[in-house]
């Protein structure tokens, strides 16, 4: 493992009988980056998130979390939000906070200062002493999410956190990842949200069935796609150099029609616009239309993997 690696696996694979959930699973997280772990629902991302945190054991390959094997002694490093919520409903929201910055090795009076803090950050200091039971579902998911945050860990791994959240607490997620990211921390998150990852992400990785699909940055993935293009001209765009496919919409009535452009792999919308210049076609529309994160997760794994 390189000193710029917070974690790395090896080839790592889980089998339950027949079925294997992992495989041959191999991907490396740098320190201070926030990854996007993504795949639809079965992919097998959270069963590849409780090896790393030691829940569970692989089959095969190996694991490294900030230098280590997997293991207790990683607790006072690492921050854990699951993606089935969970807490004590007769423990107070400070007790909770504090409870799991002890299990992390920290002080009960370290451990208050800071869930106090987090409180106050999250809106919830007039909550502090309520217990659990007493909480909305917003107010708990907070209390939950600072449990994670309570040590500042070195590495936080985040699976499926934007699930059943509404769009205020999605923000304020967001916002606690980017703040993680900012004061050193590594994030790791799991997610079939495609559109927290392209906000969040510097690096992502997409995985279906088990098996890794890509690994890189958005522009990496978006290059993945032919380019598209909307174009309006005054005539036909199919059988230009470079053009794959184009569909148009009505004539608009003075010669300009909209055509839908996908370009050849390879092929580059500033070589069609020069082909156009130079060549006497009119244009009145020539803009590149960005492949979303979505439209990359649909084409590298199919329609067959439910993502949003």
């Amino acid at each position: 493992m390189q000193a710029d690696q917070a974690l790395v696996l090896d080839q790592v694979t889980k089998r339950y009988g027949d079925f294997t959930a992992v495989d041959a699973l191999s991907f490396a997280v740098r320190t201070g980056e926030v990854f996007g772990f993504l795949g639809g629902n079965g992919a097998g991302k959270t069963t590849s998130l409780r090896m790393v945190l030691d829940i569970i054991r692989p089959t095969a390959g190996n694991i490294s979390v900030l230098g280590r094997a997997p293991g207790r002694e990683n607790a006072p490093f690492l921050g854990f939000l699951p993606e089935e919520r969970g807490l004590y409903r007769t423990m107070s929201a400070i007790d909770t906070i504090v409870y799991f910055g002890r299990l992390k090795g920290m002080s009960a009076g370290d451990a208050r200062t800071e869930g106090l803090a987090l409180l106050d950050r999250f809106g919830l200091s007039a909550n502090a002493k309520s217990t659990m039971d007493k909480l909305s579902k917003g107010m708990a998911q907070k209390v939950q999410l600072a449990t994670a945050v309570v040590n500042s860990p070195r590495l936080l791994i985040l699976d499926e956190p934007f699930s059943g959240l509404d769009p205020v607490n999605q923000g304020l997620l967001e916002d606690e990842i980017r703040n993680a990211s900012a004061t050193g921390a590594t994030v790791v998150f799991s997610t079939h949200v495609m559109q927290h990852a392209e906000r969040l992400c510097d690096r992502l990785l997409l995985l279906a069935r088990g098996r890794k699909k890509f690994e890189g940055n958005l522009d990496e993935a978006r290059a993945l796609l032919p380019a598209r293009l909307n174009v309006t001209a005054r005539q036909q765009l199919d059988g230009l150099p470079g053009v794959a496919d184009c569909s148009g919409g009505p004539d608009t009535g003075d010669g300009w029609r909209d055509y839908a452009v996908t370009l050849e792999p390879g092929a580059t919308a500033g070589g069609l616009l020069e082909y156009c210049t130079t060549n006497g076609i009119a244009l009145r529309r020539f803009e590149e239309r960005r492949a979303s994160l979505h439209d990359v997760f649909l084409h590298m794994v199919g329609s067959g993997e439910p993502a949003q």
